[in-house]
């Protein structure tokens, strides 16, 4: 337990050393992300920190593996799909890289992080009043899995929009499946990795926490959406209630961005174009302040959805009554605050 907790410690002091020095490196090399009518922020400020999530979590998983806490299947898994994400992301942020390939490769990730994990497991779903339903969905469970595996990686993209949203997104939804996983016998194994994924992102977080000082970039935040996706997958093979307590602690990203692409889609808008009518970056310029909003997104996850997770996980709460807890108060919050809309510029 010493060790584990020293290369937990050890991994967020890395990832804050490193992301300084991504910041000086940015600054020299004018990787600013300058103001423009659809920014969230007023300042520039440099991009690309969210590499040192990438270098400092992977090196996390070696360490991981290395004493035997890790199965080999979710290495490859992680190592893959993250590096090629991650790499395609870099390449982005200092240049362009074509949206269709960006999705292609995308897709090529997911393909080989499914191909590690054996695929999408069996589905169960306790509806209420009858029977539990079990659902082996084969060749397209697989390919419902991919696109959310897809989706995952750029609407976590997408709602990295303002100050230290993304990361404590990461955190708190971290801290939430650790806990999911030390409270089940048969997954407190499991609960590694998402502590790694959580103290990397806190060293990240010391830069990155309102007003921040660097931002993720496209790097960052598609590691994390995909590899999020890919530990809730790797949960469902333990316990395939998991996968709705997964859904549940990702419920503001995945509510926020679906109901922005929807309403943008029906307006015929061109969904990979820059925006800044998320329901998050409308309660920004509401409240006049990143942080309030980034603290609210902590708050939601923990007080309210992670609650919901637990209750799931440990049988206490019907899944498909808790995903309407979870997700109709926040549907209820995005229209509020006018997710999808068209900003006025």
């Amino acid at each position: 337990m010493l060790m584990l907790v020293s290369l937990f410690i050890l991994a967020m002091l890395l990832s804050g050393l490193l992301t300084g020095w991504l910041r000086r490196y940015a600054l020299a090399a004018s990787l600013i992300d300058i103001p423009n009518a659809r920014s969230s922020h007023k300042l520039p400020t440099p991009r690309g920190g969210g590499l040192s999530i990438v270098i400092v979590f992977l090196l996390g998983l070696l360490a991981l593996f290395g004493l035997d806490l890790l199965a080999g299947s979710v290495l490859w898994a992680l190592l893959g799909a993250g590096a090629i994400v991650a790499i395609t992301g870099f390449l982005d942020d200092h240049g362009h890289i074509a949206a269709r390939w960006r999705l292609l490769v995308h897709f090529c990730a997911a393909a080989w992080g499914l191909y590690c994990l054996g695929g999408l497991p069996t589905i169960i779903l306790p509806v209420p009043g009858l029977s539990i339903l079990t659902l082996d969905l084969g060749w397209i469970g697989q390919l419902l899995a991919a696109l959310y595996l897809v989706w995952l990686l750029n609407l976590y993209n997408f709602m990295d929009g303002i100050d230290g949203i993304a990361s404590i997104e990461a955190i708190t939804v971290s801290v939430g499946a650790a806990l999911l996983y030390a409270m089940q016998t048969e997954a407190n194994t499991l609960w590694g990795v998402p502590v790694l994924l959580t103290m990397t992102v806190v060293g990240f977080l010391v830069w990155n926490f309102p007003p921040a000082k660097i931002f993720m970039g496209d790097a960052g935040s598609g590691f994390l959406g995909i590899v999020l996706g890919l530990l809730s997958i790797q949960a469902a093979w333990f316990n395939p209630l998991f996968l709705w307590s997964w859904l549940i602690l990702l419920a503001v990203f995945i509510t926020d961005a679906t109901w922005t692409l929807f309403r943008r889609l029906l307006r015929g808008e061109k969904v990979y174009q820059a925006h800044c009518s998320h329901a998050y970056q409308y309660a920004a310029r509401f409240y006049g302040s990143h942080k309030k909003v980034t603290l609210t997104v902590a708050v939601i996850n923990l007080v309210w959805l992670l609650p919901l997770a637990l209750g799931v996980a440990l049988n206490q709460i019907n899944a498909c009554f808790a995903l309407l807890l979870a997700y109709l108060p926040l549907i209820v919050l995005a229209i509020v605050f006018r997710a999808g809309q068209r900003e006025s510029l």
